[in-house]
C-alpha cells in the first residue's frame, strides 16, 4: 500500500493512532487559498472533526518523494472546493502537503 493510500485509509477511518505514524513530526500544510499553515498536531485536529467530507478522491500520481491527489471536498459549512494536493515525502511519511483550491458552485 503507498503511503497515499495509508493516509487516505487512516483519515477516512478517523485514526488518530495511524495519522500520527504516517504524518511526519516536523510536517507543514500550506493552504495556498487562505494562506494558512498548519502543523501536523493541527492537521490532526481537523481531520478528527466532521468538518472534511472527500468525494471523487484519487490519486493522481505518486512515486517515493512525492504524491499528487485531487478531490472534491465538502466542507461542515456547505462550501465546497476542488482540491489538488501535492505530498512531498520523508523518511516514509509526509513531509509537507500544499493545496490549491477552486470554489465549486452551490
Amino acid at each position: 500500500m503507498s503511503i497515499l493510500e495509508k493516509y487516505h485509509k487512516v483519515f477516512e477511518a478517523k485514526d488518530e493512532v495511524g495519522m500520527n505514524e504516517i504524518i511526519h513530526d516536523d510536517f507543514k500544510f500550506t493552504m495556498h487559498a487562505s494562506g494558512n499553515v498548519l502543523t501536523k498536531s493541527d492537521v490532526i485536529s481537523w481531520a478528527m472533526s466532521d468538518d472534511i467530507n472527500e468525494d471523487k478522491s484519487r490519486i493522481v500520481y505518486e512515486n517515493d518523494e512525492i504524491g499528487i491527489h485531487h478531490a472534491f471536498v465538502t466542507f461542515k459549512d456547505g462550501n465546497t472546493q476542488a482540491v489538488m494536493a501535492v505530498y512531498k515525502f520523508k523518511d516514509g511519511k509526509i513531509f509537507s502537503l500544499e493545496t490549491g483550491a477552486t470554489n465549486m458552485p452551490k
